[in-house]
């Protein structure tokens, strides 16, 4: 889309452009014209092809995390478990913005049938449209395994982060090839298992499968939710060992040094065929 306003501007036909009917219309144009369409995933690179955007002017460059910046932490050397008074406790984490586009009806079912084992506690850090819902759903249910938290400073990003022994995701499958939830590489960085609550043919549900580093849940199957809490809260080994998986997954492809490089690779490519 810059890409085509600067075109368009340029050679003084912005209004054209903006005359030539619907927003749908001018998207599907800029997708065409524009020198390069950058994608997430393979499933978003299959809808910008479906609007007729040639294929050599789809860049894939996934989502990524600066793995220098968070890294594994022992529960043990993670201060923040202490002041949040988590010791002892099996976490289960959330970490960003709970928007329109996520899930949080299952989780909190979940909870709700875990909510006498006080040794499971349900930890949210950030904020959204959904966090405000979620927080008042568990107030009206009084329950009390769950601690909501403001987003934290970056400099205790990896500390938040490893506050949770397994963190869990959302993401509804009518958004699948739109959004790929970009707190997926940061939990990876931070060394835990996922708990992906989503279609299991979209991309965090394939990138899980092939590196064994979490579970796939789909939307309301709350039986396996809680089977797959229990499963983690039992199993020690297993939660260290697909914490290690997840940071080997994102050092095989999605650290911030290969990220960058993807997209000087991308931008030298478009700059030679300009």
């Amino acid at each position: 889309m810059i890409d085509l306003k600067i075109r368009a501007l340029r050679t003084g036909r912005l209004s054209d452009l903006l005359n030539k009917g619907s927003p749908c219309a001018l998207r599907d144009r800029s997708l065409k014209v524009a020198s390069a369409n950058v994608v997430l995933s393979l499933a978003m690179a299959g809808k910008v092809l479906a609007r007729g955007t040639p294929p050599d002017h789809i860049y894939m460059i996934p989502n990524w995390s600066d793995d220098d910046a968070i890294s594994p932490v022992a529960p043990r050397d993670n201060p923040l478990r202490q002041q949040w008074q988590l010791e002892n406790k099996f976490v289960v984490g959330y970490s960003g913005n709970l928007g329109r586009a996520h899930d949080c009806d299952t989780i909190l079912a979940a909870a709700e049938r875990l909510h006498a084992m006080t040794n499971i506690v349900f930890v949210c850090i950030g904020s959204g449209h959904l966090m405000k819902e979620l927080a008042e759903q568990v107030r009206q249910r009084g329950l009390r395994n769950f601690l909501f938290l403001p987003y934290q400073d970056e400099t205790m990003l990896k500390f938040s982060l490893g506050v949770a022994d397994v963190h869990w995701l959302s993401l509804k499958p009518a958004v699948e090839g739109l959004i790929v939830p970009s707190k997926f590489y940061a939990i990876a960085a931070a060394g835990r298992p996922i708990i992906a609550i989503c279609s299991k043919d979209g991309e965090i549900a394939r990138r899980i499968r092939q590196h064994r580093c979490g579970e796939v849940v789909a939307p309301g199957d709350i039986e396996a939710l809680v089977k797959a809490i229990l499963r983690f809260a039992a199993e020690s080994a297993l939660v260290a060992a697909m914490g290690r998986k997840a940071r080997d997954m994102l050092a095989a492809g999605f650290s911030r040094r290969q990220a960058l490089q993807k997209w000087h690779n991308a931008l030298q490519s478009i700059g030679q065929t300009r």
